[in-house]
């Protein structure tokens, strides 16, 4: 179990001076104070000097406890922001990043008008969904091994409107002989032992979506692998990988007789997504 750190709030205190007093940075400080009292960024002005009531005071002091301890606020609040949706977010699956938003950015470039899009290792869903939401007539379908993940997925998929078909499955396994136009993937792309592993937020997260637990390539490999039989003649396979990875991604791509071989660069600078298309 977590071991919370002290901190309390004192009796009387205010919205601006419970803002004032934690040691969390003030836009962390902000949102979990937000969301314990439901108060938007405006209301948290407009209400600073409001006298917060014991229960209020205990479950702010909490939610500020769990943080300091690391916790990442994605799973305190229950939500993260991705292409500029809310997604339900817990423990079972792993938080959205921005940097992944460069997949999708990618994807729906290369989506045609009611393409098929293939989200393998959907977690929360954030991929599929957020193509989905931007292509209503692309068909689209997100697998993932996980039951929970896939339970977060249609959560995601229904509060945004989105028609995604959600399969449980080992990569390929369920879906036979079915060809897309896309494939787009984020599997788990760490080094086994990397020491990022046990460092802030991905203490937390689920670690079998972070680390194949072997050399970091394992499940990229499997995906390359098998992706000629999935895709349609002309269609393209991007995935997102390591910092350090673009160089042995492009030549998988390569060996299984993929062209257009290419990567693209984070916000960071990072070549984060590596792609080919299948001729």
């Amino acid at each position: 179990m977590l071991e919370l750190p002290q901190f309390s709030i004192a009796p009387g205190s205010t919205v601006c001076s419970a803002l004032r007093n934690t040691s969390l940075p003030a836009l962390e400080a902000r949102i979990l104070i937000g969301f314990a009292l439901q108060l938007s960024r405006i209301q948290l002005i407009t209400q600073s000097e409001r006298v917060l009531t014991d229960n209020e005071a205990q479950h702010i002091a909490t939610l500020i406890r769990r943080r300091m301890a690391g916790e990442p606020i994605a799973y305190i609040v229950g939500e993260r922001e991705f292409y500029g949706l809310p997604f339900h977010t817990t423990p079972a699956v792993l938080i959205p990043r921005p940097e992944t938003e460069l997949l999708v950015e990618l994807a729906l470039d290369r989506l045609p008008d009611q393409g098929r899009l293939l989200d393998l290792g959907t977690g929360s869903g954030a991929i599929a969904v957020a193509v989905a939401h931007t292509l209503p007539n692309a068909k689209v379908t997100a697998i993932d091994a996980s039951s929970e993940a896939l339970a977060i997925a249609s959560r995601n998929a229904q509060r945004h409107g989105t028609q995604v078909r959600l399969l449980q499955s080992d990569w390929y396994a369920a879906l036979g002989d079915e060809r897309f136009d896309v494939i787009a993937a984020n599997p788990p792309y760490i080094v086994a032992g990397d020491s990022h592993l046990s460092q802030g937020d991905l203490r937390f997260e689920p670690v079998d979506a972070l680390t194949d637990h072997a050399d970091g390539l394992s499940a990229l490999r499997n995906i390359v692998a098998d992706a000629p039989m999935h895709l349609v003649s002309g269609g393209w396979l991007l995935m997102e990988h390591g910092y350090d990875q673009a160089d042995a991604v492009r030549k998988l791509l390569a060996a299984a007789g993929f062209s257009n071989i290419e990567s693209w660069t984070d916000l960071a600078g990072i070549e984060r997504v590596s792609g080919g298309r299948l001729l």
